[in-house]
């Protein structure tokens, strides 16, 4: 069985949305429960959470926790009661029969992996940007395409590295790729492009390009967030 597991801070404007997305279109056969983590939020985010009312309301749970995308789904995971995570942001909406689709690839004896991705825009670089994701490439991955991973596997590597306050996410994938245990499921997951629509395609991109480059040339955990908390939050 899945354990969804979604870390937000202010996603007010979008976990109503994503709720009630998975609630109408998960099966009871495969989801076993909602996790959601939250790392302090000052806005609704709690209350919208907590009187969420659908059918499956028993199966979502809401967890509090230090801020810290890595330390929110950490703790997530320790709370999980399924043997597959899946990990997915506020503002991702994956695609219909996502957990069939997991269920089938961990069938099949593949222990992790993720969706193809499409922005809500039309932007052509964005476009551009979510056609590579169906290619099982390294370096078209993030965590915006959402991660579903054996408790297993997970545990054998640690969980995600919580010294790092950004680019967790491909710390993780990274170790998934030396491994050899990655697969893309050729369906796409809309993910918001409203980083991008705050600061420009591509500036952002560029930003993310050299918070990529600084990583691989050596970069720690505290020299990234430092500039990403200059030019980017």
């Amino acid at each position: 069985m899945i354990s969804i597991i979604i870390p937000v801070l202010n996603e007010a404007s979008f976990i109503d949305r994503l709720l009630t997305y998975l609630t109408e279109n998960f099966s009871v056969d495969y989801i076993s429960e909602i996790i959601v983590v939250d790392g302090g939020s000052t806005d609704a985010t709690p209350a919208i959470v907590k009187n969420f009312d659908p059918i499956n309301k028993h199966r979502i749970t809401l967890l509090k926790t230090n801020t810290g995308r890595a330390k929110q789904m950490n703790f997530g995971a320790k709370k999980a009661s399924g043997s597959i995570l899946y990990f997915l942001h506020a503002d991702s909406i994956p695609p219909i029969g996502f957990d069939a689709l997991i269920v089938n690839e961990i069938k099949k004896s593949n222990e992790a992996g993720c969706f193809r991705i499409q922005f809500d825009s039309s932007h052509w670089w964005l476009d551009l940007a979510g056609w590579f994701t169906q290619f099982n490439w390294r370096l078209c991955r993030g965590g915006d395409q959402s991660l579903f991973i054996t408790r297993t596997l997970f545990n054998k590597l640690g969980g995600y590295d919580e010294d790092y306050l950004i680019y967790e996410d491909q710390i993780l994938i990274h170790a998934l790729y030396s491994r050899k245990q990655f697969v893309v499921i050729d369906k796409k997951l809309q993910t918001s492009a409203r980083m991008y629509r705050k600061h420009g395609v591509f500036k952002l991109q560029y930003f993310y390009w050299r918070i990529y480059l600084k990583r691989w040339l050596g970069a720690d955990a505290d020299a990234l967030y430092k500039y990403y908390k200059k030019w980017v939050a």
